[in-house]
């Protein structure tokens, strides 16, 4: 082969790699802002307006869909593994300990259908959970956040890496920070994170630890007696509804009172302790507690972060028909 045709031979080699490359590129262009522009216009706006008649018959949702988030992406992606059910071969994520308490699934379901009915087959459970939880946040009261999308559904349950990866209310600080940090969020990040415990409710077998034998010292002894009304029993029935609200001043507002509350120790869980408590969080805590809008900047900050840990996109996974089952394989 003559050097000419070499050239040629090689310049076709090349412009080949490159037209795959872009192909493949144009194939998966990860998540973007308004994914459903062309293939579902109308998908951001269905899921608020759902958002928002779900809020008003039941304002507890908005706690469960900013769970939700926390619960799902956290454990190694952002691809709806937690709402999968439990199989004969695998365990439900939602049914693990360190799920306790979690609910209201079925209005993921009824979003899911709204938006089938609109434009079938093209939206996301995964879309969906993060979508919901962002409108969870602002009936709350709190920010709005432009958030990406294009995620898809993974097609298998992680209960058995959730305690890995899923951070515990008793565990140490460093644990937390470390955890949160493999997802990319830093300290700040962390403490505004955990300011979602500003709304919503402790069950009572996730605090109960501090209230029986003996009352820990570090609480504050004004708020004891409202504990041990509401938390009677040294071992709550797992059956009943016991619980304690995060913040007795504004329960249903996403709002900075929930930083004044630890620095007052009013902390419920542990690692609201420890977070107002240890050198490495109380500056921010401290600092959120002055400043609901530096609460905000740092919450908006770190809950996209969280909403992009590790997406499947493209053509990984798929777009799940119910939230609840993965898509029969043909």
């Amino acid at each position: 082969m003559g050097s000419r045709a070499l050239f040629f031979f090689f310049a076709l080699l090349s412009l080949s790699a490159v037209l795959c490359f872009a192909e493949s590129n144009e194939e998966d262009p990860g998540l973007v802002m308004n994914f459903y522009s062309d293939s579902c216009p109308q998908a951001e706006e269905i899921v608020r307006e759902q958002v928002k008649l779900l809020y008003k018959r039941h304002k507890n949702t908005a706690f469960s869909w900013l769970r939700n988030i926390f619960h799902d992406c956290a454990v190694q992606s952002c691809d709806a593994s937690l709402l999968l059910d439990s199989t004969r071969r695998s365990l439900s994520e939602k049914e693990m300990d360190r799920s306790f308490g979690m609910r209201n699934f079925r209005y993921i379901e009824e979003i899911k259908e709204a938006l089938e009915r609109e434009c079938p087959g093209v939206v996301s459970c995964s879309d969906i959970l993060v979508l919901s939880a962002r409108e969870g946040v602002v009936r709350l009261g709190g920010p709005f956040i432009p958030l990406k999308t294009g995620r898809r559904d993974g097609r298998r349950s992680r209960a058995e890496i959730l305690e890995e990866y899923l951070p515990d209310h008793n565990e140490s600080m460093s644990t937390v920070l470390e955890k949160f940090s493999s997802m990319g969020i830093d300290t700040p990040g962390v403490v505004a994170l955990l300011g979602a415990h500003s709304v919503g409710r402790t069950h009572c077998v996730k605090l109960v630890h501090r209230l029986y034998p003996e009352v820990d010292p570090a609480l504050n002894p004004d708020h004891v007696p409202h504990m041990l009304k509401k938390c009677p029993d040294a071992i709550p029935d797992p059956k009943a509804v016991q619980y304690v609200r995060n913040d007795r001043g504004t329960p249903m507002i996403f709002d900075n009172n929930y930083y004044r509350n630890i620095l007052d120790n009013k902390g419920l869980m542990m690692v609201d302790h420890q977070l107002a408590t240890d050198k490495r969080t109380k500056p921010y805590v401290k600092k959120m507690a002055k400043s609901q809008d530096y609460f905000f900047k740092e919450f908006t900050r770190a809950f996209t972060i969280l909403s992009e840990n590790n997406p499947l996109t493209g053509d990984k996974g798929e777009i799940r028909q119910q939230c609840n089952v993965a898509n029969k394989l043909h």
